[in-house]
């Protein structure tokens, strides 16, 4: 559709139909496209795909017009149902001011012939007058009219913070999907309940997860069907759909290919093999909705934070299966202060407080669903105990013959890096999988239903459900694959179709994780390969430290975002916020000197992830890789992990910037010949630093080497008036001592 600019309001208009927003008051007007002719000078801006809606950033600013500027097709559902990620956004500010240059797709009827909008740029002289008249301008304002510019300043300040933070939750983290004829707030269960029902679609939706409701309530309320075009509902969430082929016959080539990057002839054309649609929908709730810190438990409407609906859709010729879960925080008061690391969990409320709130969330859960397994993953010892108790006390209080209480610590199950012991969980509810069934449907109608769902929960509702949920949802699919006769009654699912399969969910738990906590999941690289990695440990643990910055710095503003879509009054003083600045920045700073600590704390929490059992863990230091043929010898960020346990050494190299391990190394003790403490190689000029280079054998042969050194302090900010001496760090000692290495020799 065409966007026009007048000199009252911004126009968009497609075939005979035309919306109008004000650009005075932000009003919103449907009139016939010719109309377009009592317009003052229009300008075609571009093309853009629809609306979302209108947002107010702060009750004294004008409201900004939040328009699809660009789209991308995610796949086609069952029914040729186009679904698209809104992958672009134009946000146009309704008053006087003149817009921003929005990029948008010039229209080919009112840009002929021109690639690109031009741009009115002043001329050097016209730049100094302006600068000079506005110097003498505020040379002159008088001091009350200062106080007021301040404020004016402040206010644009904080309003430019907001708007990027809208802009980042829509183009950075691709988590908002929509699709014109497909409702994909409802499981395909609801759908088949009210298919004869002749409402538009936007008044057919699930009101917990039409995320823009409150944003285009001013077309909900023109009450006329005209408007029904205008309106497209929603949802935060993921959607992923493939086409996968059950082939037995597949070649070793092909299963070696990366995990991460599946080739594209995966989903084969031999029609000699069946093939189906699998898509994975998540519907992340728009109550209670914010960031990690900010929104824990439940609130006083029985509504919880980070409640996720996730739909997994199989489709095979003219039968669609569909198997449904949730996750949901621990819906009892509680929270951790997230101005520290790994902050301890604490309850808000006294057990009685709490009773009318917890029956409030479950009983709206099963007027929806009908019967509810709870699946609680939390730790049963250690910090995690406070909050896994009280859920237990509640459900007993509760009392109720459709909810089923399962408890499963996952990380003492799952020890040593073991996920694959998330079985021992499926084995022993299977049972309750097959009896609660899945929702079939074809052309004739309904064939079965699904009778109840998992409820899936850990402290987050991140990590470690992502990972349980896919082992359900697995043992679902081929129980289904089986019944249709896609898969043979003894065989398990193929490897490729498995791959795919794993790396639908482990996005699937990126998406999730981007969105509540502002990096991707821990444990991704399980649910992505099946396989548990030093190399996702070390990724886990930049992403924890990542977790720990967003929530200390950032999630104040997304937060106060996401409850002005929702149309949440803002609670926190952004302003105090805002004009600490400084202070942040000293805190960020102050955090990136702990960065040694902070990753010192991540492995302690990793460690029982990360050693296999017959090895015994001595410490892990961050360093910097001081080869000049690698890496520039002045970079400061910390860019290696080194890791020794009493068998081996591992070297971990990950960039910050993409919170990714780019490679790793594990050597035995027995292949290191020596180590050598000296000033750092350089290319040019005078060493600045000591370092340290451990030699080894590889394959017998020797002449490989790691130079190494450690992060250096600035006196001042050290307050110790010293960098650190790498031969009097414990690492060299350790190495030394605690490894009990047969070949000491150290120059």
């Amino acid at each position: 559709m065409e966007l026009f600019q007048a000199k009252d309001h911004y126009i968009l208009q497609q075939g005979e139909r035309a919306l109008w927003c004000s650009r005075r008051d932000g009003g919103l007007q449907l009139r016939p496209a010719t109309d377009l002719l009592l317009a003052w000078n229009p300008i075609c801006l571009g093309l853009v795909e629809g609306v979302i809606g209108k947002i107010q950033l702060h009750s004294d600013l004008p409201w900004w017009l939040i328009l699809i500027r660009q789209k991308a097709l995610v796949g086609k559902l069952p029914g040729d149902h186009e679904v698209c990620k809104v992958t672009k956004i134009a946000v146009l500010s309704l008053s006087e001011m003149e817009p921003q240059d929005l990029e948008l797709e010039l229209c080919k009827k009112h840009h002929f012939g021109i690639n690109k909008p031009e741009k009115i740029i002043p001329s050097p002289d016209d730049s100094k007058f302006l600068l000079k008249t506005f110097t003498h301008i505020k040379s002159n304002v008088s001091a009350p009219n200062k106080k007021k510019v301040k404020e004016s300043k402040e206010k644009e300040k904080l309003e430019r913070r907001l708007l990027e933070e809208l802009l980042k939750m829509f183009m950075d983290s691709e988590s908002f999907y929509y699709s014109l004829t497909y409702d994909l707030t409802n499981s395909v269960q609801r759908q088949s309940a009210g298919e004869r029902d002749g409402r538009p679609l936007w008044q057919k939706v699930d009101d917990r997860f039409f995320w823009n409701k409150y944003m285009i309530q001013d077309l909900t309320e023109i009450g006329t069907p005209d408007v029904d075009f205008w309106i497209i509902p929603i949802i935060q969430g993921f959607v992923q759909i493939e086409e996968l082929v059950v082939n037995y016959n597949e070649s070793s080539d092909d299963e070696k290919s990366s995990p991460e990057t599946p080739p594209q002839e995966s989903t084969c054309v031999d029609d000699i093999h069946p093939r189906f649609l699998v898509a994975l929908i998540s519907r992340r709730s728009r109550h209670r909705a914010g960031m990690r810190y900010k929104r824990r438990g439940v609130d006083k409407n029985g509504n919880v934070a980070n409640y996720v609906e996730t739909e997994q859709l199989i489709h095979v010729h003219n039968h669609t299966l569909s198997f449904v879960q949730t996750r949901g925080s621990v819906p009892v008061f509680w929270s951790q202060v997230g101005y520290r690391y790994n902050p301890r969990p604490r309850l808000d409320r006294s057990e009685k407080e709490t009773v009318a709130y917890f029956c409030a969330h479950f009983e709206e859960q099963l007027k929806i669903y009908k019967k509810q397994v709870i699946v609680n993953l939390v730790d049963q010892a250690g910090r995690e105990k406070i909050i896994g108790d009280a859920y237990l006390k509640q459900v007993l209080l509760f009392n109720n013959s459709h909810l089923t209480y399962v408890s499963f610590d996952f990380h003492e199950h799952c020890r040593g890096m073991k996920f694959e012991n998330v079985q021992t969980l499926t084995d022993a509810i299977y049972d309750i999988i097959l009896d609660m069934k899945w929702c079939w449907v074809d052309e004739a109608g309904v064939i079965c239903k699904q009778e109840g769902i998992f409820r899936v929960n850990c402290m987050d509702c991140l990590d470690r459900t992502n990972v349980v949920q896919a082992a359900i949802s697995r043992v679902v699919m081929e129980q289904q694959l089986k019944k249709l006769g896609v898969m043979p009654p003894e065989q398990p699912l193929p490897v490729k179709c498995s791959r795919i399969y794993q790396i639908m969910w482990a996005n699937n738990g990126d998406s999730i994780s981007r969105q509540y906590a502002g990096t991707a999941a821990l444990k991704g690289d399980f649910t992505r390969t099946g396989e548990r990695k030093l190399a996702g440990v070390m990724k886990d643990g930049v992403n924890s430290a990542n977790r720990y910055y967003l929530n200390r710095f950032k999630d104040a503003y997304r937060q106060a975002v996401i409850d002005l879509m929702q149309g949440i009054p803002v609670t926190e003083d952004l302003y105090s916020i805002f004009t600490k600045e400084k202070e942040h920045e000293a805190l960020h700073k102050e955090n990136q000197r702990s960065h040694q600590e902070l990753i010192s704390q991540v492995l302690q929490n990793y460690m029982k992830l990360l050693l296999p059992d017959d090895e015994k863990f001595h410490g892990g230091w961050a360093l910097i890789d001081c080869d000049p043929s690698l890496i520039d010898a002045t970079h400061r960020d910390v860019d290696v992990l080194l890791l020794l346990s009493n068998s081996a050494y591992y070297v971990a190299y990950y960039d910050d910037e993409v919170d990714k391990v780019n490679q790793y190394q594990r050597l035995s003790l027995e292949d290191l010949e020596k180590i050598e403490i000296g000033p750092e190689p350089t290319l040019f000029g005078k060493p600045k630093f000591s370092c340290m280079r451990l030699h080894y054998r590889y394959k017998e042969a020797s002449g490989y080497f790691h130079t190494l050194r450690a992060v250096m302090r600035n006196p001042e900010e050290d307050g110790k008036g010293r960098a650190v001496n790498l031969t009097k760090t414990s690492l060299v000692s350790d190495l030394k001592t605690k490894a009990l290495w047969p070949r000491e020799k150290i120059f």
